[in-house]
């Protein structure tokens, strides 16, 4: 899927299923590449990504499962079990904290930035991908299963990655209802 980058952006979708073949390792460090790309301002660059192996997706699967569990109930937990368990490739974005709130913030951003470059980088070879934010990136398992200190890294997301099974429709708002122009 060779696409410029207008219509690489506007059919960019969030893939909730995929199919089970997993995309190369180039195609991925490839995105990763171009995802460094992103605005960073003081060019500090505060993106770190966590590529996940099979034992260790396992493990975070296991651990979501666990924290649905105690929430909503056995039934529920399986859903996600089977669902996650389905993904065929793990990225864990992570952002380089600072004591400095401004810069925590702007760092934060550009991490954002990153995870849209590394995403439109996937689209434009036919991969999609889901961004999750869930409660188990949040959870103080997660981070030691992926050997990330808390107190230096912030989770930005988790990036799920492979061929879409299906790419559903979307439509968005008019310019002109977020749009304001000032004198």
């Amino acid at each position: 899927m060779d696409l410029n980058i207008t219509s690489v952006i506007r059919r960019r979708r969030t893939i909730g299923a995929f199919r089970p073949n997993v995309p190369s390792s180039h195609e991925v460090e490839s995105a990763i590449e171009l995802a460094r790309w992103a605005p960073n301002h003081k060019k500090t660059e505060p993106w770190r990504v966590y590529w996940l192996g099979p034992e260790t997706a396992r493990a975070v699967v296991d651990l979501n499962s666990s924290i649905i569990a105690a929430k909503k109930g056995e039934a529920e937990a399986e859903a996600k079990r089977k669902s996650w368990s389905a993904v065929p490739g793990w990225l864990a974005v992570t952002c380089i904290r600072s004591d400095d709130q401004f810069r925590h913030e702007e760092d934060y951003a550009a991490c954002c930035c990153f995870v849209q470059n590394l995403s439109l980088g996937l689209w434009s070879n036919g991969i999609g991908t889901k961004w999750s934010t869930g409660d188990v990136t949040r959870h103080e398992n997660f981070f030691e299963l992926l050997g990330i200190d808390p107190n230096l890294e912030r989770v930005v997301g988790l990036i799920w990655y492979g061929y879409p099974a299906v790419i559903p429709e979307q439509t968005r708002q008019p310019v002109d209802s977020f749009l304001r122009r000032l004198k």
